[in-house]
């Protein structure tokens, strides 16, 4: 097959600048192939790369006691005792879920789970981060459905709870939803696998599942706005099949426990390549590579393709070649491709070789700690302008508007599509502020929880950030969680714009000043850019993805409210409201200030929780909707009223931070007020649980009423 020239015009499909182009020629000191030309555009975009947010994200804490791996690897790596870790990390896969909804979702879960067990670990959870544009949008129904679709076909068939996770819609992603997934599994500390190739002339093999023509070049397609070509950008999304991936899971975790395993990488963005490239790089040796006995699913394939593949449930390994035999008999045994396609070299080298053709002879290190890494312009988001006057309403009818919008209206739509208890240790589902995985064997549980609240982020891009930190460790907090550690998904528009760049260099000041505060370092993460389509980006949605561990001996706080239970406010409240919930849902508005983030506050109050858990029966975090909709929620969910003191919309929907809502019994809120005052903790009673009825000062409906709408809307909107 005659390759094609390599024209301005090729070079530019492949997402190269001609700097960039020009770098190559130096690099190389000649023209590339065809396929060298894919390979670097697969190793140097955005991607794969991280050419725009590298020199940023080196700032970010990634380190402490608790950290056995940080980022770089497949997955963070975070000790809870005993010999045990967890392995965790979130990943987009936004451009290909607005593509084909259903394969992109799927594949996005299969992907997260692959980085996870390629550590060594057995997934035991996952969640979800989900954008979508305006109901009203055309697409709207169409990506929700598919995408929800996707998420649960795949998640359930390969068996793994989904136990929370995010949905919101705004106009600001009509033209690029986001999908964030998330995994989390369980390992033993001396049994972690890791991707660094060691070893000359080691065996490099191929496991899993036939290679084929699905999602070449899917890795710069990522990488690149949307314009009016984005249907014939179909063929760059990958298909999944979970029922492979589950073999191949088995099947890698047996291999593991045979010690043949040198290093391995999952075959994700970028394929063959980039995992080639990877284990290469990161144990500093070269890698060669020949393509005939790539295990092929389709007829003809050239070197080009095979290389840029990013077809589904595929590993590299390298392995020890003494026990060869005994890790094919794995594979074969699980129905799986086991073939040695190439070798560790000494040489700084990235051969391919096909049918006896070089294709490629490249420096491996130039291809990806030699990436291009790009400082670009940037300007601080501006000052937000108070918020203006806000005319009163009436307080349940405030309540209404939040309620029956899918925004703040309930997920049981959702999360009923996936299977949430499968391994029998599931201990809260999704719903609550955190789920939480009881650690199979022992009396040790684990909780995750994911958020962001991406208005407080185009305000003020440090305070944002910092709040959706807070945020997560206040959701693991109410459910008696200490926090462990946080993965991070970072999704914004075209860096290229230095208002873009802005918010993500802001965001990252933010997030890295509370991971620090609240001892939750980053150890995996994921940065999704150029989420735009015609020039319209997203709104910035740092998402927080964190852990947080139940110790052996601790209770976790899942109780339900009562009636004749007292309502407590953790916190001061001053009545926050610019970028509310209230002022987005009901008055169409966006304006003013992000919530201020006191980290100190946060710390002191969610210690306070954690330590006198005993005294509390129901907790939640204040957030999006304030107290208003935070005490309805606690209420809904029980099938108890609620009577709140206060009526005015500033107190109720303000949404001041380091805030949570407890309830407990009279005695016990006596020793909560005790407790509270020798811990300098700001405790105020705000009402009680109890009747059938929500009243908000003097303004009541039926709960059954209220509850029929929260649990209606959200399916009335998009099903």
């Amino acid at each position: 097959m005659q390759e094609p020239a390599i024209t301005p015009e090729l070079i530019e499909s492949h997402g190269l600048k001609p700097d960039e182009y020009d770098l190559i020629l130096g690099i190389i000191g000649r023209e590339p192939t065809f396929t060298e030309l894919g390979i670097f555009s697969a190793m140097w975009n955005e991607h794969c790369s991280y050419k725009s947010s590298k020199k940023w994200l080196r700032g970010l804490p990634t380190e402490g006691p608790q950290v056995i791996c940080g980022p770089g690897e497949n997955a963070g790596i975070v000790d809870i005792g005993d010999g045990d870790a967890v392995v965790f990390k979130m990943e987009s896969h936004n451009h290909p879920s607005y593509i084909e909804p259903y394969q992109g979702a799927a594949t996005g879960v299969g992907g997260i789970l692959r980085d996870v067990f390629t550590m060594g670990a057995r997934p035991i959870a996952s969640m979800n981060s989900l954008s979508f544009g305006e109901p009203s949008h055309h697409k709207t129904r169409q990506l929700v459905n598919g995408v929800v679709e996707g998420v649960g076909g795949y998640g359930n068939c390969f068996g793994v709870p989904c136990v929370g996770g995010e949905v919101r819609f705004h106009s600001a992603y009509n033209g690029n939803c986001l999908v964030n997934a998330f995994a989390a599994g369980l390992a033993k500390t001396d049994s972690i696998f890791y991707s660094a190739a060691s070893g000359v002339g080691m065996p490099v093999v191929y496991l899993g599942a036939k290679t084929g023509r699905d999602g070449v070049g899917g890795a710069t397609m990522a990488s690149a706005e949307f314009d009016d070509t984005i249907e014939e950008k179909r063929p760059t999304v990958q298909v999944g099949d979970p029922f492979t991936e589950k073999r191949l899971m088995e099947a890698t975790l047996e291999l593991m426990q045979t010690g043949a395993v040198i290093s391995i990488q999952d075959m994700g963005a970028a394929g063959l390549t980039c995992s080639a490239v990877e284990m290469g790089d990161k144990g500093g040796l070269g890698v060669k590579l020949n393509l005939e006995d790539v295990p092929q699913r389709e007829e003809n394939m050239t070197a080009y393709e095979m290389m840029l593949s990013e077809s589904q449930e595929r590993m590299l390994m390298v392995l020890k070649p003494e026990l060869e035999a005994e890790a094919k008999a794995v594979f074969v045994k699980w129905d799986l491709d086991f073939a040695i396609v190439g070798e560790t070299v000494a040489e700084d080298r990235f051969l391919i070789v096909h049918n006896g053709e070089v294709k490629a002879d490249l420096p491996l290190s130039k291809l990806s700690s030699s990436a291009p890494e790009y400082d670009r312009p940037w300007v601080p988001t501006p000052a937000a302008e108070p918020v203006g006057e806000i005319a009163e309403i009436d307080a349940i009818d405030g309540l209404k508007a939040l309620i029956s919008g899918p925004n703040y209206a309930g997920k049981q739509w959702v999360y009923e599509q996936y299977d949430t208890t499968v391994m029998g240790d599931t201990q809260q589902r999704p719903g609550a502020s955190a789920g939480i995985i009881r650690v199979h064997g022992t009396d040790k549980k684990l909780a995750f929880t994911s958020d962001v609240t991406p208005r407080y982020v185009k305000a003020n891009p440090v305070e944002g950030g910092k709040q959706a930190v807070a945020e997560a460790y206040r959701n693991l907090t109410s459910v008696g969680a200490k926090a462990l550690a946080t993965t991070d998904n970072l999704n914004f528009g075209n860096p290229e714009k230095p208002e873009i760049m802005g918010q993500f260099v802001g965001a990252l000041q933010g997030i890295g000043e509370a991971v620090a505060f609240l001892d939750m370092p980053i150890v995996s993460g994921n940065v999704s850019l150029y989420n735009e389509t015609d020039g319209q980006g997203i709104l910035p949605t740092p998402t927080i993805g964190a852990v947080g561990l139940i110790a052996a001996g601790e209770e976790p706080i899942i109780g339900e409210v009562r009636e004749g239970h007292i309502a407590l406010v953790i916190g001061e409240t001053n009545g926050h409201l610019g970028q509310s919930a209230l002022l987005a849902e009901v008055f169409n508005r966006e304006d003013g200030d992000a919530p201020a983030v006191d980290l100190e506050a946060e710390k002191r109050n969610g210690e306070f929780v954690r330590a006198n858990r005993d005294l509390i029966k129901a907790c939640t975090d204040l957030g999006d909707g304030g107290l208003a909709l935070a005490a309805f929620e606690l209420a809904e969910s029980a099938g108890v009223g609620v009577v709140l003191d206060a009526g005015d919309m500033a107190t109720l929907f303000g949404e001041d931070q380091a805030r949570y809502l407890v309830a407990c019994n009279f005695d016990q809120a006596e020793g909560l007020m005790l407790a509270a005052s020798q811990a300098g903790v700001t405790l105020t009673s705000v009402g009680k649980f109890g009747g059938d009825s929500v009243k908000f000062g003097g303004s009541e409906a039926p709960l059954a009423e209220l509850s029929e709408t929260f649990r209606a809307s959200f399916a009335a909107a998009v099903a």
